[in-house]
């Protein structure tokens, strides 16, 4: 096969296309072709319509695909490539921040007015936005379909349905905080009076008791299992090793994984610093094996590209893992070990659970994890056997 064809960018563009050119390769795009297709095509749109690169908004980008749809064009045009272009300009200064609306569907308008909303009303960070809009996304989905979206005829008898077929899928914890992202749902399409009533009332609580069962967590046997699978000869093997080294020995959560930047680790120290629940900030010790893996991942694994994220992904675009990235990697690593899959806060427990048999006591656990309340901490006291069995009492009648 042979090279691409250059393409040709003419228009108010034009002059971006270098800095887009190198911006694709600093992420690990080997082939810039398609994408430069992308902005080759707003830019001429652009010309025609005497707009600049700063003229570039939702409204703007809406219209281009109009002209775009009736201007015959076969190949589609991805919203995630259209979205590598925007990224740039947006990055470089060109075109103002805003967030495109890449399709003009009615479900897709509404999430953008909930995304803005959970944006700059409820304050919501990146992690806790992608998992109320996946919840926004399935009810919108399932509810009945009466008009455009079946709002104006939405009930409670709906709100319930939609609560008891989810919870039948997924377990207690994954159920309370769906049904939270619901009702946050619910109260804003009845602020927006999309709604003729308020709804978040009709959102059935889950019953749960604290405290009811175990931690599940994996016997050191099995830990080693897990990171024994990882080929550390290859760099993907490298980041995964150094990932489950530092969920196991730590106990961080996925997404304090995910969000720990280069400038965290203070190696003279021997300290990490790890970005919490609320906008916490701890430092942990780095023990030293873990400060291996690090170094191993850091001199002989990860790309240079990345920002200053300290795990980052090995395909294009090359940005730091995300939360579910970090969760995908535990998954991976269970079924090349043979083991049943867990997820990452397993190996949070896990980590707890040795702490333990190593014989730290449950306030030492506590700091580790970085609980604010004890109570939170106190779970673990009923894996701590050594401690039950000192305070456990005969059976009545028992012989001694």
């Amino acid at each position: 096969m042979g090279k691409p064809r250059h393409v040709q960018v003419t228009g108010p563009l034009a002059p971006y296309v270098t800095g887009f050119e190198e911006d694709l390769a600093a992420q690990g795009y080997r082939s810039p072709h398609d994408h430069l297709y992308a902005m080759a095509q707003v830019s001429r749109w652009l010309d025609g319509e005497k707009l600049g690169a700063g003229d570039l908004s939702a409204a703007s980008v809406e219209r281009f695909l109009s002209w775009r749809k009736a201007a015959g064009y076969v190949s589609p045009l991805s919203p995630r490539r259209l979205s590598v272009v925007l990224g740039h300009l947006v990055g470089v200064g060109v075109t103002p921040a805003f967030a495109a609306a890449l399709a003009d569907t009615p479900l897709e308008v509404l999430m953008e007015r909930y995304r803005r909303y959970l944006i700059e009303e409820r304050g919501l960070s990146p992690a806790s936005l992608r998992h109320y809009t996946d919840v926004a996304r399935a009810f919108l989905l399932w509810s009945p379909a009466e008009g455009e979206l079946g709002l104006q005829g939405l009930s409670s008898a709906a709100v319930s349905g939609f609560v008891l077929a989810e919870c039948r899928r997924c377990k207690v914890g994954s159920a309370k905080s769906m049904t939270t992202r619901l009702r946050s749902l619910l109260r804003f399409l009845y602020l927006e009076g999309l709604t003729p009533t308020a709804l978040a009332a009709a959102v059935p609580t889950v019953a749960s008791w604290r405290q009811t069962s175990l931690p599940k967590a994996l016997d050191a046997a099995d830990v080693a299992r897990l990171l024994r699978s990882c080929d550390r000869r290859a760099a993907l093997g490298r980041r995964d090793f150094a990932v489950l080294t530092l969920l196991s020995r730590l106990g961080l959560r996925a997404g304090e994984v995910a969000g720990l930047q280069l400038g965290d680790i203070a190696w003279r120290q021997g300290e990490v610093v790890v970005r919490g629940k609320a906008g916490r900030r701890d430092r942990l010790p780095l023990p030293a094996d873990v400060g291996e893996a690090l170094v191993a991942w850091l001199r002989r694994g990860r790309p240079q590209a990345g920002g200053q994220a300290l795990f980052t992904r090995m395909r294009a675009p090359r940005r730091g893992l995300s939360a579910g990235g970090v969760s995908a990697i535990v998954q991976r690593s269970c079924r090349r070990a043979g083991l049943p899959p867990v997820g990452a806060h397993c190996l949070r427990h896990t980590a707890a659970s040795g702490m333990l048999r190593a014989g730290a006591s449950l306030a030492e656990v506590g700091q580790v994890l970085r609980h604010r309340s004890p109570e939170t901490t106190s779970i673990y006291a009923k894996v701590d056997r050594g401690a039950l069995i000192a305070v456990v009492r005969p059976w009545p009648g028992a012989v001694a």
